[in-house]
């Protein structure tokens, strides 16, 4: 299962999502945590101080290698180099699956103990900060593209979860990114601003069947849910009000998962209920043919022009991205990625 969090900035997606990521390592499933946001929290809110959070290797930059891994033994690619973020597999592809090691996670990915085990464990990776080096060369989608690669060649199933913590605003729509999840939980405050976003996703969304459900936070009382109710309409799953558990971790003094407020506990349990009832409506072909929509519209856009080749011809009509997709037999041909240092 893939979920992902958005929301404008402020909101309250990083505490959410954290939230969630908590009560489903609480609950003994495995979780994989994902920081793709600019400003990189979640680390914190899973209880890292900032020291531990700043050195998880940023996926972002071993891109390279993450490529050359992914790329496998596919005939239609010729080198790493050649591969952008919307490339999709084919036939000779390296996947990636939740439940399985591999280079890729063992590289970037770190386990994170939650309340001493008692809250269980969830692995972490972060797409990385977007640094001064970056500015005005490169935009953050450079940093998530290798999020958007990964997840174009995960399979994954009903029994774990990927959680993401999104880039605030509509940023997703930069590339195929928002496609990639089984279901988007979009935070929203009670107020114009908190809706707009909602609205940019809805519209955004609609034609490519994202599935979308909006969470109301920092909801004080009647009137803001009504506001919401107003504004979001059916699209309204849930909202949060005050916690004192959630102000003790914004003071940098969190408490014990266990000591959450019932109200907190129960809305986590409706979005664990939500998102599992959406993996039985996967439906594996349509989602590689959006890889190939994307893949096709970035290629036309900017990527035949930077890798001086016609991308068009990555695609494999054949192949079809699921469970039962086959890999390439000796996995040893290819270097994997490196373990930092």
């Amino acid at each position: 299962m893939k979920i992902a969090f958005v929301g404008k900035g402020g909101s309250g997606k990083t505490t959410l999502s954290s939230l969630f990521v908590r009560h489903l390592a609480a609950a003994r499933v495995p979780v994989m945590a994902v920081d793709a946001d600019i400003n990189q929290h979640l680390g914190p809110a899973l209880g890292m101080d900032e020291q531990e959070a700043a050195a998880l290797p940023p996926l972002g930059g071993r891109l390279a290698e993450v490529k050359e891994y992914l790329r496998g033994d596919n005939p239609r690619i010729a080198s790493a180099e050649a591969m952008i973020k919307t490339t999709p597999p084919g036939s000779g592809s390296r996947l990636l699956r939740l439940d399985r090691p591999n280079p890729v996670f063992d590289a970037c990915a770190r386990t994170v103990t939650l309340d001493g085990g008692a809250g269980g464990r969830v692995r972490l990776m972060a797409t990385g900060q977007f640094t001064e080096e970056d500015l005005g060369v490169s935009c953050y989608h450079s940093k998530t593209g290798a999020l958007e690669l990964c997840l174009n060649h995960l399979v994954d199933g009903r029994g774990a979860y990927l959680v993401a913590d999104m880039t605030a605003g509509s940023d997703s729509f930069g590339s195929g990114l928002f496609t990639r999840f089984d279901l988007t939980f979009l935070v929203a405050e009670p107020t114009r601003k908190g809706v707009s976003v909602y609205r940019q996703y809805r519209d955004y969304a609609r034609d490519f069947g994202v599935r979308l459900r909006v969470v109301g936070n920092k909801v004080q009382g009647p009137e803001d849910e009504e506001f919401l109710r107003e504004e979001v309409g059916e699209d309204l799953l849930l909202t949060f009000g005050h916690s004192a558990w959630v102000r003790a971790l914004e003071r940098g003094r969190p408490r014990p998962f266990a000591e959450l407020e019932e109200s907190g506990r129960a809305a986590l349990r409706v979005l664990h209920e939500t998102a599992d009832a959406a993996y039985p409506r996967r439906d594996w072909e349509r989602y590689t043919r959006q890889m190939h929509h994307f893949h096709l519209r970035n290629a036309e856009s900017w990527g035949n022009a930077r890798t001086g080749a016609d991308l068009a011809a990555q695609i494999d009509p054949g192949f079809v991205l699921g469970e039962d997709a086959a890999e390439p037999a000796e996995p040893e041909r290819r270097s994997a990625v490196p373990q930092p240092a």
